[in-house]
C-alpha cells in the first residue's frame, strides 16, 4: 500500500507540473507573439470578417468618425496609483462598421457621483493603437452598465445595446487623435508566465520529495531486514 501510495502521488504532481509547464509554454509562445507585433509597423484596419485572435495585439491604422453621444466610461481602473475609469468611443467606419476605441484614463473626481468630460474630436480622425481581444470569461453578478458608467469593456454587449455592426475586437488608442489630455502608457499584459513555472517547479518538488521519502523508507526496511 504505501509503494502504490507514493506510485500515485508521484504520478499525480508529475501530471500537474507537466500541465503547468505547457501553460507555461503556450503563455510565453503569447508573449512571444506580442512582441513581434509590437515590432511591425501599423497596417489599415482589415475591411473584411477575419479571424480576430490571430489579430491580436497587431498595430492598426483606423479612419472614421467617433460618435460623442456613444462614448461610456469603464470603471475601477488604476494608473499610477490612482482611480479612474477608461474612456471608450464608438469610431463609426466608412463601411458602415463601428469599432470601440479605448482612447486612454482619466481619474475620478473627488465626487463620484460626477463622472469627468473627455471631450470628442468633431472632426473625421485617424487612429493609432493596438488591436485587443476582450477576454471571455465568468464575470461575479454579471453587472450591468449603469448610464454610461460601465463595469467592463464589452463589444458584444455594446453591440446588442446600440444595435450597431460592431466589431468584437476594441482598439488601445496610442496616437493620431488629441486624447483630451488621458493617459495612454499602456501597460504590457501579465500573462502570468512566471506564475506557472513557479507552480510546474512545486509540483515537480512534491513529486521528489514523495518519491524521496518511499526510498527512505524501503532502504530503512532492507536494512532491518
Amino acid at each position: 500500500m504505501p509503494t502504490l501510495a507514493a506510485l500515485v502521488t508521484v504520478a499525480l504532481c508529475v501530471t500537474a507540473g507537466n500541465w503547468q509547464r505547457g501553460r507555461m509554454h503556450e503563455k510565453q509562445a503569447l508573449a512571444d507573439a506580442l512582441a513581434a507585433a509590437d515590432r511591425l509597423a501599423p497596417v489599415p484596419l482589415p475591411a473584411r470578417a477575419i479571424d480576430w485572435s490571430a489579430w491580436r495585439y497587431r498595430r492598426v491604422v483606423a479612419h472614421g468618425r467617433y460618435d460623442a453621444a456613444g462614448q461610456f466610461l469603464v470603471d475601477n481602473r488604476v494608473h499610477q496609483g490612482r482611480v479612474g475609469y477608461d474612456v471608450v468611443t464608438p469610431l463609426g467606419l466608412p463601411d458602415g462598421r463601428w469599432l470601440l476605441v479605448d482612447r486612454g484614463f482619466v481619474p475620478a473626481g473627488r465626487d463620484r457621483a460626477v463622472l469627468p468630460d473627455a471631450p470628442v474630436p468633431p472632426a473625421e480622425v485617424t487612429v493609432e493603437g493596438r488591436i485587443e481581444v476582450p477576454a471571455r470569461g465568468f464575470v461575479l453578478g454579471n453587472p450591468q452598465p449603469q448610464g454610461a458608467l460601465w463595469p467592463h469593456l464589452d463589444p458584444e454587449r455594446y453591440a446588442e445595446r446600440s444595435g450597431r455592426p460592431v466589431l468584437p475586437v476594441y482598439l488601445q488608442a496610442s496616437g493620431g487623435d488629441a486624447g483630451a489630455g488621458l493617459a495612454r502608457d499602456w501597460p504590457a499584459p501579465d500573462l502570468g508566465t512566471q506564475m506557472h513555472l513557479g507552480y510546474m517547479v512545486q509540483w515537480y518538488v512534491f513529486a521528489s520529495m514523495a518519491a524521496g521519502l518511499w526510498l527512505f523508507f524501503a532502504w530503512r526496511r532492507w536494512r532491518r531486514t
